[in-house]
């Protein structure tokens, strides 16, 4: 008899809870992450113009570590150019509510595509900018405060579905959550590798950044903030504590790294905790004219069909459980993850590693068996060369383009690589073995290759 009652609850409580997430609420919050996400999107476009950075990133290296299977390659001429001046226009757009639709859909294609032509400018907020940019094709942030509603003024409506509000708050704190995860790692519990980047020279408390306790109280309470700042966001009492204890984490950070536009949308992002008739609110407190949700507005929301309930549930469940693996199937993988890069990226591993290393190509004619001491500055960039250091998958790519180019010639080598690496300041070693020809193996797209060299020297003490 209890047992059918605890299914019946549970039945009736996940019933409850799927209903719930079509139910309405006030979307003045989706319009304020529209503006803001379209806002931040043309600041990030301006800083590729004024600090020449299409030139440097897609005109002038002779070769891309672009993403395969895709390979795609930069587009020639001024096209990179236009390219850039399009995905202003769009942020643009979106702020506006501008053919949104259409706007955010081609902002993510294309914001994509220059992504996905170099491996050595990957970067966490990158990554979420491609996911946001995603899910905003899918929310209705236009149906308020837009341009799309005067024209299609059928579309108007002050009110959105609940599953949009969480949809928001959980890609806010899987960066968050997910981070905390990833520092759960020997290194960083002993305090590398901040212990290594604190700046002396930051105002305050720089007179404590060589002091062993300083910089543990830093490491956990890094930890600490990732894992718990989701839930107390969403706790009402501790919500405002832990917005302002945020706010200060972010704008640190923008002094310690330099990572561009992150800290400041995640500070803005982060309001998404709120209730979503704050900005609405805040409003009101600025212009009578700003007028609170009315009964009859209540009344016009109609919930969708049931096929279309199932559809967004479905599709809500895969997007979550995607973003749930693959920051933890590194665990799957044999190695230290910072050291063979197996499952380091799209797994929010953010500042976690201080990795340097040199590597030498040496390539042998197997005809002759005549030793090529490769020359990397004339084909990559400074930047490729020092992302690449370290990188197994980068340095097996570059093997394959040089075998490719050396086959243009009508000359056929074998690539061997000289890859040291250090981590966390170790003493450097080989990351992979200098004995085999890399034309001669395959990457692995998913586990451990022979190739690699495990991760052997010991942390150093700086205590």
């Amino acid at each position: 008899m209890n047992q059918l009652k605890t299914g019946a609850f549970s039945e009736i409580w996940t019933r409850n809870w799927k209903q719930n997430l079509f139910q309405p609420v006030d979307n003045s919050f989706l319009v304020l992450f529209r503006i803001l996400f379209g806002a931040i999107m043309f600041w990030e476009v301006t800083r590729y113009f004024r600090y020449g950075w299409i030139n440097r990133y897609w005109i002038e290296p002779y070769f891309n570590f672009s993403y395969a299977p895709f390979n795609f390659q930069p587009l020639p001429g001024d096209g990179m150019f236009v390219l850039w001046l399009l995905l202003g226009l769009l942020a643009i757009c979106i702020t506006l509510g501008l053919f949104y639709r259409v706007s955010a859909t081609l902002f993510f294609l294309l914001f994509t595509y220059t992504y996905l032509l170099e491996q050595a400018r990957y970067l966490n907020h990158f990554y979420l900018v491609i996911l946001i940019s995603f899910l905003m094709i899918f929310l209705p942030a236009h149906r308020n405060f837009s341009i799309d509603m005067r024209i299609w003024k059928r579309i108007r409506t002050p009110l959105a579905p609940l599953w949009t509000l969480w949809l928001i708050r959980f890609i806010i704190a899987v960066p968050y959550f997910f981070g905390g995860v990833a520092k759960l790692n020997p290194d960083w519990l002993q305090g590398y590798p901040l212990a290594i980047w604190l700046n002396p020279d930051f105002p305050i408390l720089r007179q404590y950044f060589e002091e062993q306790w300083m910089v543990l109280f830093i490491s956990y309470s890094g930890l600490l903030l990732d894992l718990l700042i989701a839930p107390f966001l969403i706790w009402k009492k501790s919500r405002w504590p832990a917005f302002i204890f945020i706010t200060l984490f972010h704008l640190m950070n923008s002094q310690l790294f330099s990572i561009g536009i992150f800290p400041w949308f995640m500070i803005g992002a982060t309001t998404m905790f709120f209730p979503p008739s704050w900005p609405r609110k805040a409003l009101q407190m600025i212009s009578d004219k700003v007028k609170s949700l009315s009964s009859e507005e209540l009344m016009l929301y109609s919930e969708p069909s049931s096929p279309r309930k199932k559809l967004v549930l479905w599709a809500l469940g895969l997007f979550v459980a995607i973003q749930v693996f693959l920051p933890l199937r590194h665990w799957l993988i044999p190695g230290n993850v910072h050291w063979t890069e197996g499952g380091h990226r799209y797994s929010w591993h953010m500042k976690l590693r201080s990795k340097d290393g040199q590597t030498t190509f040496i390539l042998e004619n197997k005809e002759n068996s005549e030793r090529i001491f490769v020359d990397l500055d004339g084909y990559l960039k400074d930047w490729q060369i020092d992302d690449m250091n370290g990188m197994p998958y980068m340095i097996w790519e570059f093997a394959q383009f040089l075998k490719e180019e050396y086959a243009l010639m009508g000359v056929d080598v074998a690539v061997y690589a000289e890859a040291l690496a250090t981590l966390n300041d170790r003493e450097p070693q080989y990351i992979i073995d200098p004995n085999v020809d890399l034309t001669s193996v395959s990457r692995p797209w998913f586990g451990w290759a022979d190739w690699y060299e495990p991760l052997e020297s010991p942390l150093r003490k700086k205590w």
